[in-house]
């Protein structure tokens, strides 16, 4: 009997211990711990944000300074399954950064294993978006507004805030993350808008401008040259008519910046993925939804195309597979539509054409921004 005791002793003891260890931390008392952090020192590290060169200025939040205290909170935060219903996916999940922050699937898949209705963006270079619209509609005005979404979202991560702030709370690690990043003086000061702001400040620093394409044509490093097919797929796709070949129209919705770095311009368009007589038959109405404007039906965001030949499928909803389909789409003229862009018709591209401009996207691959250890997995 008395070595048993000492047995259910040391159990309960090494039970009890293993509460911190617990990635979200439900010790199971139903409430906040509460605990005072005043002791720990606030004194957050500027971040000097590195604007690469020919790059446009950075839109950073005014009243969410970048340190390096908030940005490794947010890199947690995004990685941390803490933030879904059942702790099997985080952020990461989605947005994986070895194929640059994205999924590869058609739709993205949630805890309940209910598929979203569009495809998943990637995040590189959200510093610089040209306007603060994000998504494929365009519907939340700010980074950190996005952030608190995928939460709540019953086909992501399906959890409530309420629930996550306690977690958050409750965890033996986030109450000194929080109190380093925005110096708050208990854990019950931790709220999802410090979340959402630690998450901005890490997605911020996503920036990629290490491709082919920026050693040899944006800096024009000593050595590094454009392949002869990749070069005219180039000419194609910006616009060169001056050179000869056909016109692409692509630089229309993919461009942007000094030296054009950005490969998006931040607009909405209808590049004719869909034959409708009248702007209600589409099934999806895209930023006509956010705008209700009849004319924004059927109109979505224009993606960057760097690293495009690692986020396959392509459009909003993921129903191109390869760059070939989506070359074979504009080379055909796109679908009649009452708001189709008026580029997308005039596209008129051989089988050369196309293999020369799928050529040069695939010099705007960045591996060493996939690669980065800044942006990896920190547990």
């Amino acid at each position: 009997m008395k070595n048993y005791l000492v047995f259910f002793v040391l159990f309960a003891f090494i039970c009890t211990s293993c509460n911190d260890d617990i990635p979200d931390d439900e010790t199971g008392d139903g409430g906040d711990l509460g605990i005072d952090l005043t002791s720990i020192e606030y004194n957050p590290t500027p971040y000097d944000f590195p604007t690469p060169q020919f790059f446009p200025e950075p839109n950073l939040p005014p009243d969410n300074p970048l340190t390096h205290e908030g940005i490794e909170l947010g890199r947690r935060l995004f990685y941390d399954p803490i933030l879904s219903a059942d702790s099997t996916m985080s952020c990461s999940s989605c947005h994986n950064p070895a194929t640059s922050f994205n999924d590869n699937l058609a739709l993205p898949v949630g805890i309940d294993g209910m598929a979203g209705r569009r495809s998943t963006m990637t995040l590189l270079n959200l510093a610089f978006v040209p306007n603060l619209e994000f998504n494929w509609d365009g519907k939340s005005p700010t980074l950190a507004s996005q952030a608190i979404e995928p939460v709540i979202n019953p086909v992501e991560l399906h959890d409530d805030w309420d629930n996550v702030e306690t977690k958050l709370r409750r965890n033996s690690a986030y109450p000194e993350f929080f109190r380093k990043a925005f110096g708050i003086e208990n854990s019950k000061d931790i709220t999802r808008e410090l979340a959402a702001q630690a998450i901005t400040q890490f997605e911020l620093t996503l920036v990629s401008s290490d491709s082919y394409y920026d050693r040899a044509v944006v800096r024009t490093e000593p050595g590094v040259f454009m392949e002869e097919n990749a070069l005219r797929g180039m000419k194609i796709f910006q616009d060169e008519g001056s050179s000869g070949l056909k016109d692409g129209q692509c630089w229309h919705c993919h461009s942007f910046g000094p030296n054009k770095t950005m490969f998006t311009n931040g607009g909405f368009f209808n590049n004719g993925l869909d034959s409708v007589s009248l702007l209600t038959q589409f099934q999806d109405l895209g930023r006509g939804e956010v705008t209700g404007d009849l004319g924004d039906n059927g109109r979505f965001k224009s993606p960057t195309l760097r690293n495009i030949a690692l986020t396959a499928p392509y459009m909003h909803d993921g129903r191109f597979a390869t760059l070939e389909q989506v070359l074979d789409h504009y080379a055909d003229g796109g679908h009649p539509a009452p708001n189709v862009d008026a580029f997308v018709p005039l596209i008129d591209l051989d089988e050369q054409d196309k293999a020369d401009i799928i050529a040069f996207l695939h010099t705007l691959t960045d591996t060493t921004f996939t690669n980065n250890p800044a942006y990896q997995n920190p547990f």
